[in-house]
């Protein structure tokens, strides 16, 4: 072997022996990124949780008694009824004490002004509603945004409030009932509570269901 091959080699595996010492630090930096990652986003989601469903209302670890709700599984074609749902969301299910204590329920609206609006509905067993959230939405900045609880407190209207079935009182008062419509945004408040009254009716008639999800 002349000099020039044996000074390639020998400059080859140098190379190849830092690359695979390269390749090995960056597979640990991706594996504590992406631990720091998911701890951040696990973080994320217990705070969005607790804004819907408090945490004195429950004492179980809501992200370890997750209900699946996939408009593709006909297991259970009641489970679905009302929350006309676009793609799988996760709802979640309350306990305290071991009992059941209530649920946070996904529901989607396709009728917001702008298009399809996905929210979470915290309820407790009796009925009362612990918090609304709006997860998504492509309303008018300005105008129907302030369904979001980050542009005005309008969302927390429903905070506290109880329904049996089909109360009439659950429109916007324009339409005859008790909550308030925001200005110039009659089309997305009306939206917004009547999917917040189909996720209270979906409570009250798979309660039982959903009380057995997970449970030991």
């Amino acid at each position: 072997m002349s000099d020039n091959s044996a000074t390639i080699m020998k400059s080859s595996l140098v190379l190849g022996g830092f690359s695979l010492v390269v390749a090995v630090v960056l597979v640990f930096v991706n594996l504590a990124t992406a631990e720091r990652i998911r701890a951040q986003e696990l973080a994320a989601e217990r705070r969005a949780l607790s804004e819907v469903y408090p945490a004195q209302y429950h004492d179980n670890d809501l992200l370890d008694d997750i209900i699946l709700f996939d408009p593709g599984n006909t297991t259970h074609p009641g489970l679905l009824d009302g929350l006309t749902l676009s793609a799988p969301r996760q709802g979640y299910v309350a306990r305290k004490n071991g009992a059941f204590a209530g649920a946070i329920i996904p529901v989607d609206t396709p009728h917001g002004y702008s298009g399809n609006i996905s929210m979470l509905v915290g309820i407790l067993e009796d009925g009362t509603i612990t918090g609304a959230r709006v997860l998504t939405h492509s309303e008018t900045p300005g105008l129907g945004d302030r369904i979001d609880a980050s542009v005005s407190d309008w969302i927390f209207q429903f905070d506290g409030k109880k329904q049996e079935r089909d109360a009439p009182q659950w429109n916007i008062v324009r339409d005859g009932g008790d909550f308030d419509q925001l200005t110039g945004a009659t089309v997305t408040s009306r939206a917004v509570v009547n999917a917040v009254n189909r996720a209270m009716r979906f409570f009250i008639n798979n309660q039982a269901i959903l009380a057995a999800s997970n449970a030991d």
